[in-house]
């Protein structure tokens, strides 16, 4: 019984004890949040030094920086469409120094279309916020006689079409079988190219009737002339190429490809560290040299109105391009 009696003191001081450490101690998330960053912070990308990915790091590395008052750095880690980086990173100490710049190949394609990819895109890693977007442009040879998405339709019910991509499994890609999935009976043939570069050349050249790209690929062509441009595969046009209509006002609405670039983090990092990254990136997105030069790269600057909306849109666009991905058959070749 004096046993018994000793027990449940014991018992009761052990809880009193945790009780009040837990109200007099912060918690090892408050504590990093209240102090974030104190020391360099690792902007990681999955692509050449150039792309979009790498140029939207190497634009906001240095307002981070001012920002936080320590070194902000860009690591190109490359392969693999993106998914070595994004791996290495779903993979990092969750402390808020180490985070990717990605965009949706690696996050909502990769995952649908490429075997054994190592981490799950929705557990493994948190979203900070969506930093820009550059939707994909059906754009064609000016020797086929279509001058909007009804006009190229109805040719490729009367014979085959061939549209290039920058390869297989790539957004542009899914953006061809997905244009195809609104136009049923239409001969519309997919043609890879190991890249975008090829994929427009053979598209100047005449030897594919039209092509599907980011933006950027195009722009300059569409506005010398040298390709017409039919459509942006979005809800609204874009501020680079305005006179292009979106495929919706050509009554194909279900027909938006639009890729994006967005900072994420491993998952589990505190979430005062990811907001204080958040709130840090909607005021360096503000500054003039900062659009200006995503501007240059056809990146138009669209944040995330908060966390909970960045990953509810990462959501929806994996479940969009998986489904997509699935009812054609699309395996990636890279």
């Amino acid at each position: 019984m004096q046993r018994a009696k000793i027990l449940r003191g014991i018992g009761v001081a052990i809880i009193s004890f945790w009780g009040m450490t837990v109200l007099a101690t912060p918690t090892t998330a408050q504590t990093q949040g209240a102090s974030f960053p104190e020391r360099p912070i690792t902007l990681v990308v999955g692509f050449s030094p150039g792309g979009s990915n790498d140029v939207t790091a190497r634009v906001i590395a240095p307002e981070l920086s001012r920002l936080f008052r320590v070194p902000v750095l860009v690591e190109n880690r490359v392969g693999a469409a993106g998914t070595i980086a994004t791996n290495y990173v779903a993979k990092s100490n969750p402390d808020g120094y180490t985070l990717v710049v990605t965009s949706a190949s690696p996050l909502v394609l990769a995952p649908h279309t490429t075997d054994n990819i190592p981490y799950d895109t929705m557990r493994d890693l948190a979203g900070i916020t969506l930093l820009g977007v550059t939707p994909e442009v059906l754009a064609l040879s000016p020797r086929i006689a279509a001058s909007n998405l009804g006009e190229l339709v109805g040719l490729a019910q009367t014979r085959d079409v061939s549209l290039a991509s920058a390869g297989s499994g790539g957004l542009p890609h899914l953006a061809i079988e997905l244009f195809r999935s609104t136009a049923p009976g239409a001969r519309i043939l997919h043609v890879p190219y190991k890249g975008a570069a090829p994929a427009v050349t053979d598209a100047l050249a005449g030897h594919v009737d039209g092509v599907v790209v980011d933006l950027p690929a195009v722009q300059a062509h569409i506005r010398a002339g040298r390709l017409r441009g039919l459509a942006v595969a979005n809800e609204r046009r874009s501020e680079f190429l305005p006179d292009i209509p979106t495929s919706g006002e050509q009554g194909r609405p279900a027909f938006i490809a639009v890729n994006w670039l967005a900072l994420a983090a491993p998952a589990r990092t505190p979430p005062l560290v990811l907001e204080r990254l958040r709130g840090a990136l909607v005021e360096v997105m503000q500054v003039r040299s900062v659009k200006d030069a995503l501007a240059e790269a056809g990146v138009e600057v669209q944040l995330s109105q908060d966390r909970p909306e960045f990953q509810r849109f990462m959501a929806a666009e994996y479940e969009k391009w998986g489904g997509i991905a699935r009812a054609a058959n699309v395996r990636s070749t890279d």
